[in-house]
């Protein structure tokens, strides 16, 4: 019996859309990777892009964070990806998740 199947299993149950699994971000103090996933559901134009910690329990992880547009967004009327726009937004998106959290008073 070949175990492709438990790791297919172990994928799906642990990876779910993660796209990419990164070591600690340069220069910070956390121990912790992170964990960017995607979603575009079947029919749907409505993108989601996801940064949370590789290990959300850890006490320097930061609150996961998402970016949800249209793909429409990103492209040309004649379907080229306009590849700027989609990098700005997510550089935007890193820097909404590396922001220290407000603490409250």
């Amino acid at each position: 019996m070949c175990g492709c199947d438990a790791v297919s299993l172990i994928i799906f149950t642990k990876e779910k859309n993660a796209i990419l699994f990164t070591y600690p971000p340069a220069g910070s103090f956390t121990s912790t990777g992170l964990v960017v996933s995607s979603k575009l559901p079947r029919f749907s134009d409505i993108y989601t892009l996801t940064i949370a910690s590789a290990d959300p329990k850890s006490i320097s992880a930061n609150e996961q964070v998402h970016l949800t547009k249209s793909v429409t967004e990103w492209f040309t009327k004649d379907g080229v990806l306009v590849e700027g726009l989609f990098w700005k937004d997510v550089e935007a998106l890193i820097v909404q998740y590396t922001k220290e959290p407000k603490k409250s008073k």
